[in-house]
């Protein structure tokens, strides 16, 4: 498979707005992306069915031509961490059933767009986090940044997780979702100053990615 796994340092970092930009700009490449958002916890009723906004934000970014529970196969009613909805509904979230999702909607695309919940760590069951599901896929990481107050700590050691863990991370991009955050620029600097990984790209606050030249001549995705 080609593509990326979208990850980030907590929930609410900016994953699925770096994910939909980056959607984007692969089919300004005029590549098929398919979307892919494999568990999903908090969701309300469209069309009859419980659906996840982010998943759906993510397909409308593809195009729109996705099979809803193709694209998000688990998705649960309460906000909660994914391993307590899918307890309170009896059920658990299979790793087996995500490979093979993932691999039928990559066969019908140029690359996949997968993105996680929650941080690198979230445990999707007793036995699973997303960080085994990550290794699964076997996709470049990126490691979205949530800027906020702590987002030095957090990407520091959300970036270490990733590389013990052997998974291929392509880099990190910066997402401001505090649009109050004090020293900004002063916290980027630091943040490449401190990462062995390279800088991605930057969302500003209200604004989309802007992607690093390094990014744009190379995804580093086999694209």
């Amino acid at each position: 498979m080609k593509g990326f796994f979208v990850t980030g340092t907590d929930t609410d970092c900016g994953k699925t707005r770096v994910a939909v930009d980056l959607i984007r700009w692969l089919r300004d490449q005029g590549k098929t992306v398919a979307p892919y958002k494999p568990v999903a916890a908090g969701a309300s009723i469209n069309d009859g069915h419980w659906q996840n906004d982010d998943a759906l934000a993510l397909i409308g970014a593809a195009g729109g031509d996705w099979i809803y529970t193709e694209v998000n196969p688990y998705c649960f009613e309460a906000p909660v961490s994914p391993h307590l909805a899918a307890r309170d509904t009896g059920g658990q979230v299979s790793l087996p059933l995500l490979q093979e999702g993932a691999r039928s909607l990559a066969a019908r695309a140029d690359c996949l767009v997968v993105e996680g919940a929650g941080g690198w760590l979230v445990p999707l069951s007793d036995s699973l986090d997303i960080a085994d599901l990550a290794l699964a896929l076997d996709l470049p990481v990126v490691l979205v940044v949530g800027l906020r107050l702590g987002c030095l700590n957090h990407a520091r050691v959300s970036e270490q997780a990733v590389l013990q863990s052997g998974a291929r991370l392509a880099g990190w991009i910066a997402s401001q979702v505090d649009p109050n955050m004090a020293r900004v620029d002063e916290n980027l600097e630091t943040l490449r100053g401190k990462l062995q990984s390279p800088c991605l790209g930057v969302a500003p606050w209200g604004g989309d990615v802007q992607w690093s030249p390094k990014f744009l001549k190379d995804p580093g995705c086999g694209l």
